[in-house]
């Protein structure tokens, strides 16, 4: 008798493909050992408590955290309050009433923190702080990665144990990223008296957070077109592929769900796709040993700038050298992945930010790219000069369907089989030969 079987073996099977599901979702091929870790060091010990400093880190190459920016939370082990704090500050101060001379920064037994603004007065500021809850991709700027900031932890009544906060929570700055708990790790060291004497702090506890879509529960947010110089026709975004527009076919502004906090509204230039961001490829030119394309990125959101945008893009091409003209890049270090991945960014005062759109046009930036042939592998028939997947800010954009691709023209159109009579033919002719064989 099996052990497992019949309806017993259900819920089994259903708690098994939810986790196998939730683990395929958080792990990224493309960027297999990104995370965001939190770092929490006791740096001094206080009369009734001690000194701390968090930093944020974002280890995600491509990934970052945009307005409104990172929320940080936690739940006290114990009855422990923040005295004061440096570069960030807590949201609410809580019930302090049992305080009488000295009222602390936040009583919250459940805290959240957030980032200072740029313009923050400098007594209030420290190394690493005051982004507006912004960090930058590692892959794109990473001095901009992390952010820190310092608080005066007291209220444990002699207790020089300290306790971790527990059930950590990100938000960047919608839901979606996973928190383990904090572990202790070996205590942070730096370097002084310049660089021959290291110290270390009392302590040191760290947790690595993860993003989901699943969790994030974001609807797409951009959609792939396709042409070529030797179709006429353009491949365009798939119908409805952020949503369907009413419909009112003479409106010019339709309402779209946000992608970042699904309670909010986005508004949109009406189009037949619905997103916010539309990535044309178009094969350009064809050359003895290059091959040119054209990248464009357009924004039909109108009332929403991308700043720092980014554009990641799956091709077996980027395995040759590639000149790109107009946008910074640089090549991802993936995991099972075919093919080569390249990642896309905007130059500093000149196309990092991609503007909203308007009325009566997009706002968009474009770039072209020169790209060496592989004369072993390079083709423009069966779809092979098209992107494979395409992403836009880390999140991935919905493609044409292969069989709606431009074709060449002497290939199979899209409304008519390729030599449709043949292949009956030579049907016929194999299902002659099978029966006689089988009467022989």
């Amino acid at each position: 008798m099996d052990l497992i079987s019949g309806p017993a073996c259900f819920p089994l099977m259903l708690v098994l493909i939810i986790t196998m599901f939730n683990l395929s979702d958080c792990y990224d091929p493309l960027d297999p050992i990104g995370n965001i870790s939190v770092t929490y060091d006791i740096v001094r010990w206080t009369e009734d408590g001690y000194q701390a400093r968090i930093t944020i880190q974002n280890y995600y190459k491509y990934r970052h955290i945009d307005k409104q920016g990172w929320e940080l939370g936690w739940t006290w082990a114990a009855n422990e309050v923040i005295w004061s704090m440096s570069g960030a500050f807590a949201t609410q101060q809580g019930n302090c009433s049992a305080f009488k001379s000295e009222i602390p920064h936040c009583c919250k037994k459940n805290p959240i923190i957030v980032d200072l603004a740029p313009e923050a007065p400098p007594e209030k500021r420290l190394d690493g702080c005051c982004h507006g809850g912004l960090l930058a991709a590692s892959a794109i700027n990473p001095s901009n990665s992390f952010a820190s900031f310092e608080m005066k932890v007291g209220n444990i009544r002699g207790n020089y144990t300290a306790h971790k906060p527990l059930n950590l929570t990100l938000m960047a700055p919608g839901p979606g990223y996973t928190c383990d708990e904090f572990i202790d790790i070996d205590p942070t060291t730096s370097l002084v008296i310049e660089g021959q004497r290291q110290e270390q702090v009392i302590r040191t506890w760290k947790s690595t957070c993860t993003y989901s879509t699943f969790l994030a529960n974001n609807s797409p947010t951009c959609c792939v077109s396709l042409s070529t110089f030797y179709n006429p026709e353009v491949t365009p975004c798939n119908l409805c592929s952020c949503g369907c527009k009413l419909a009112d076919n003479e409106a010019k502004s339709c309402i779209g769900q946000s992608s970042s906090l699904p309670y909010e509204r986005e508004l949109l230039q009406c189009t037949d796709h619905m997103c916010p961001i539309r990535v044309h490829w178009h094969i350009k030119k064809n050359y003895r040993k290059y091959w040119r394309v054209k990248l464009t990125v357009s924004n039909y959101n109108l009332d929403k700038n991308y700043s720092n945008w980014n554009l990641v893009v799956q091709h077996p091409g980027f395995s040759q050298q590639a000149t790109v003209f107009s946008f910074n890049n640089t090549m991802l270090s993936t995991v099972g992945v075919p093919d080569e991945v390249a990642l896309f960014w905007g130059l500093d005062f000149y196309n990092d930010a991609l503007l909203q759109a308007e009325e009566k046009q997009v706002g968009s930036v474009t770039t072209e790219i020169l790209l060496l042939k592989d004369m072993t592998s390079f083709t423009l028939s069966n779809g092979w000069a098209f992107p494979r997947r395409i992403y836009f800010n880390g999140e991935n954009c919905e493609m044409p369907l292969p069989q709606t691709f431009p074709m060449l023209p002497n290939g199979c159109s899209r409304e008519k089989p390729c030599n449709s009579h043949l292949s009956v033919l030579l049907l016929s002719i194999y299902l002659t030969y099978k029966t006689l064989n089988f009467w022989s």
